[in-house]
């Protein structure tokens, strides 16, 4: 079986992508179902579509950011256990390092010549991990998660510059949200192993219940 992969190397898997589309998904329709009007103008329903995008939009730069701030900070961590690898003896402190890279029953069964094994390849590779700084694919990466978001939920608010009927809007935009929370939980689903139907019904019924709270809340 050939598995998906990024769309350019080391920026965005496909777990990634499908994540963060599920994400803007989550909080377009959070938004758009907080809309409480019954009835509006055109130009008010078009300054709705305004509104809604331009909360997707300002959710898409908050993600980016943070997924930049992510990836430097797990990049530092990296370094502290490559720094603490090289320079550990205690084999049960190694084993707690190794946990975190690998499976815990895994680390515990290292005998003590194995530990000081690894020890010893991380320590003939100094430059193993990159610098915890930002690089120029943690920026490609960020441009990514901006477009994912962006592009993912501009479905779920066209509907309020197309349709005159906020009701009618409101109910298309649901619609056109629980379809692609489906999609997404399925690609997801499908790269992570989990059974992509399950995964795509699942996220299916987390936007269903959304859209009930939100409609019993006034929304």
């Amino acid at each position: 079986m050939r598995l998906p992969g990024p769309l350019v190397h080391g920026v965005l898997s496909p777990y990634d992508r499908g994540s963060e589309m599920l994400f803007g998904l989550i909080m377009a329709l959070t938004i758009t179902g907080a809309l409480s009007v019954t009835s509006a103008t055109p130009q008010e329903t078009q300054a709705l579509f305004v509104s809604t995008l331009s909360c997707n939009v300002a959710w898409g730069l908050v993600d980016a950011v943070m997924y930049v701030l992510n990836s430097v900070l797990g990049r530092g961590r990296k370094l502290l256990l490559d720094r603490a690898l090289r320079e550990g003896a205690d084999p049960a402190e190694l084993r707690t390092l190794l946990a975190e890279v690998l499976p815990e029953q895994v680390a515990a069964g290292l005998s003590t010549g194995e530990l000081e094994s690894v020890r010893k390849a991380v320590a003939a590779h100094p430059d193993l991990h990159a610098p915890a700084r930002v690089q120029g694919e943690d920026l490609l990466a960020a441009l990514g998660v901006f477009l994912v978001v962006v592009a993912s939920t501009f479905p779920v608010a066209l509907p309020f510059l197309l349709i005159h009927d906020v009701g009618l809007a409101k109910t298309v935009s649901r619609g056109l949200s629980l379809v692609l929370l489906f999609v997404g939980g399925y690609a997801v689903g499908r790269y992570s192993g989990v059974r992509p139907v399950w995964m795509g019904l699942a996220m299916l019924g987390i936007g269903a219940v959304l859209v009930a709270a939100v409609t019993a809340l006034g929304g």
